[in-house]
């Protein structure tokens, strides 16, 4: 697994500057991110490289994410972080 994609790493990256999104990414994170399969893993920390604002966005519904692999991730992201 490259280092970008270690569960350490990625645990850092959901720590963003907006509490909304660190209550989606954390539970997400702690509780699928060792499931996912390595092209998800990937998936999943290219997501985490966009901005707030933008992600923001995506994931209360105010704009559809441009990249369709992304906005999956997205939906996947949302349907899990739930308790």
């Amino acid at each position: 697994m490259s280092d970008l994609m270690s569960t350490p790493r990625v645990k850092w990256a959901c720590r963003r500057g907006m509490l909304e999104l660190d209550v989606l990414f954390q539970p997400f994170v702690e509780q699928h991110y060792e499931t996912l399969s390595p092209e998800d893993k990937a998936l999943f920390v290219r997501l985490l490289e966009c901005e707030d604002p933008e992600l923001f966005a995506w994931f209360m519904g105010h704009e559809q994410c441009p990249d369709p692999q992304l906005a999956q991730m997205v939906v996947r992201v949302r349907g899990r972080a739930a308790p």
